[in-house]
């Protein structure tokens, strides 16, 4: 699955916060050689955090970076059968790699995820059968593909620019270890007080649960990954979230000791909520990738109902404007505030990079049939998209018989209660079909009116009871 979805997708030779802290241990210095850098540009994004050896910001790196083509990789393990907005900052960081024409590795750890990342975690991760991981890889590898077809169509003037990308799975080099082979060869390299003192290891040494030994584990598993891809592809950068700078440390060294040469590690800022909670699957309050679990409408709304404070930053991060046109943007913010310009243009841009122009088109159409009660949007909207829109609404297909009326239709929808209080609730204007009041329970439907030529009619009882008919035979 994973050397498919990387031929489809290679080019070969070719209410948040983010939690306030200094974005490098080192700053990016304005020298002549580094003034246009890469390195610099994602800086004064927001996008770069930490790096690791420290010195590599100031020289290293940057020299690296302009002498050829480099590769980067960053790695996601698929817990879950989709990635969220949480990921999202890593993948646009390799994607800002790929348009400056370096390499870029996206590795599923189909096999670390049995193991179990304790980065940022107070308690063990459930072990997954191998089908929940095999399930989980293959939304995963979808998520990528499409993010990065999205980036190459709708972001990239000139695509023969880009880096290659490669798509591979760890279980490829680790199927065939045995557990006295790989710590035999692998585990010597590593002191066991360096490994105790990772901030993972001792934040959950100080915990009530402790940590297991699998788990304990985990940063030779990825340190053994940046090793392989370092042999096998030249990779020199390893990019991941914040939380996983010991985990990328225990790499380095690794390297370094078994080649000697060295290699770097890049940190993006970790998404949080308002608590300063990391945003994701374990909170409770992950905002999907994949659209059957967050549907393109809700995704854009995330984006839109940021508060404003906060949105500049967000263009920086999450979009690929200049820094010249997200200065321009907030200008126009300011001059209206009313129009929200800058919430429209962040929610429009990466709604675009995620779902594509047909994804953003879909939450536009749900924008305005939902909260602009258009007529026009209702009947272009697909079934799909009013079942997204309206997740919690019963969705009902029946036959349309000559003479049906508004109350037989509330009937088939079970909208209503059956007998005079149902029909009471009609007269008494407490019914709306397609944003329009109906308050004769004996009107025969009008196609047009009640039946839109979609063949779809949207029942609101009250304030927020919505149901869907679907009418056939029409």
């Amino acid at each position: 699955m994973a050397a498919s979805i990387a031929r489809s997708c290679c080019r070969v030779h070719s209410g948040v916060i983010l939690r306030k802290t200094s974005y490098l241990k080192t700053s990016f210095h304005s020298s002549p050689s580094s003034r246009s850098g890469l390195l610099l540009s994602l800086h004064n994004r927001g996008l770069l955090k930490e790096s690791f050896p420290e010195h590599a910001a100031q020289a290293e790196l940057p020299e690296l970076l302009r002498s050829a083509p480099q590769t980067v990789y960053c790695g996601f393990d698929p817990t879950a059968d989709s990635l969220h907005a949480g990921n999202l900052l890593a993948i646009i960081g390799l994607l800002h790699f790929r348009a400056a024409g370096h390499d870029v590795i996206a590795l599923l750890g189909g096999a670390t995820v049995q193991i179990g990342d304790p980065s940022g975690r107070s308690a063990e991760r459930e072990r997954l059968s191998p089908a929940a991981v095999e399930q989980n890889s293959r939304g995963i590898l979808e998520s990528l593909h499409r993010i990065f077809t999205h980036h190459e169509l709708y972001f990239c003037p000139d695509s023969s620019r880009l880096g290659r990308l490669t798509v591979l799975n760890n279980r490829s080099w680790y199927k065939d270890w045995s557990v006295l082979e790989f710590f035999s060869e692998v585990g010597r390299s590593f002191r066991m007080g360096t490994m105790l003192s990772r901030h993972s290891v001792q934040s959950r040494l100080k915990g009530a649960e402790g940590m297991s030994f699998t788990e304990f584990s985990y940063q030779i598993f990825q340190a053994f990954d940046f090793y392989r891809l370092h042999q096998l592809h030249g990779c020199r950068i390893q990019l991941g979230g914040a939380d996983q700078l010991g985990n990328i440390m225990s790499g380095h060294e690794l390297i370094h000791r078994k080649t000697g040469e060295e290699v770097y590690g890049l940190t993006v800022p970790l998404v949080t909520t308002s608590m300063g909670d990391k945003l994701g699957k374990t909170a409770g309050n992950a905002v999907w990738l994949n659209r059957d679990k967050t549907s393109p409408f809700d995704f854009y709304q995330y984006f839109l109902r940021l508060p404003d404070n906060r949105v500049e930053g967000y263009l920086k991060l999450f979009t690929f404007l200049s820094l010249a046109e997200v200065e321009k943007v907030m200008e126009q913010q300011k001059q209206d505030p009313g129009k929200r310009i800058a919430h429209k243009r962040l929610a429009a841009e990466v709604t675009k990079l995620v779902h594509g122009k047909e994804g953003l088109e879909s939450a536009k159409r749900c924008t305005n049939a939902l909260y602009h009660s258009n007529i026009e949007a209702l009947e272009q909207m697909s079934d799909t998209e009013l079942q997204e829109l309206f997740r919690e609404a019963p969705f009902h297909e029946v036959f349309l018989d000559p003479g049906t009326t508004v109350l037989d239709a509330c009937r088939r929808a079970q909208a209503i209660p059956e007998g005079p209080r149902g029909y009471q609730m009609i007269k008494d204007g407490g019914v709306w079909i397609n944003h329009q009041r109906v308050a004769n329970p004996e009107q025969v439907l009008v196609v047009g009116q009640h039946i839109l030529s979609n063949g779809l009619s949207l029942i609101r009882v009250g304030k927020r009871n919505f149901y869907i008919l679907k009418w056939l035979s029409m």
